[in-house]
């Protein structure tokens, strides 16, 4: 089912989970299957949504915006967007130690150079290791 095409061809890509992440979504998944059964929702058809509504309906595309905005404004936390996230994730791959390649991957940029140029900067943390790193390198 396509609801909306991606911008890109390499916008169309499979992202790998971890083990712990696809047990809690199997999880929720059973969740899911559970309470809109007793709700008269069938839940086992093919294009069944992972995500849904009270009603087994997609959410309105603001709707995790809302849902972010509420949390943040409820806990008084910084403003952080939904896409800033994304920018997180990116940030948090590279402290990682993911290559540049597999970044760009996960995000689908079609060109290297967009995920340097907007997610490649370099933490102070990442600084100082570079210095350790260089020097342990060098004076084996």
């Amino acid at each position: 089912m396509i609801i909306q095409e991606p911008k890109t061809k390499s916008s169309q890509r499979v992202n790998m989970l971890d083990r712990n992440t696809i047990l809690i979504l199997q999880k929720w998944r059973l969740n899911q299957k559970e309470w809109y059964l007793k709700a008269g929702y069938n839940t086992s058809k093919e294009d069944q949504f992972l995500f849904t509504n009270k009603f087994n309906e997609l959410y309105y595309p603001q709707a995790p915006n809302d849902w972010l905005y509420n949390i943040l404004e409820k806990y008084d936390l910084p403003k952080i967007t939904l896409h800033g996230f994304r920018h997180t994730h990116a940030s948090l791959l590279f402290e990682s130690g993911a290559s540049i390649k597999e970044v760009q991957e996960r995000l689908g940029h079609k060109d290297v150079k967009t995920t340097m140029n907007i997610y490649a900067h370099v933490s102070p943390e990442k600084v100082k290791e570079t210095g350790e790193r260089f020097a342990s390198y060098v004076n084996f």
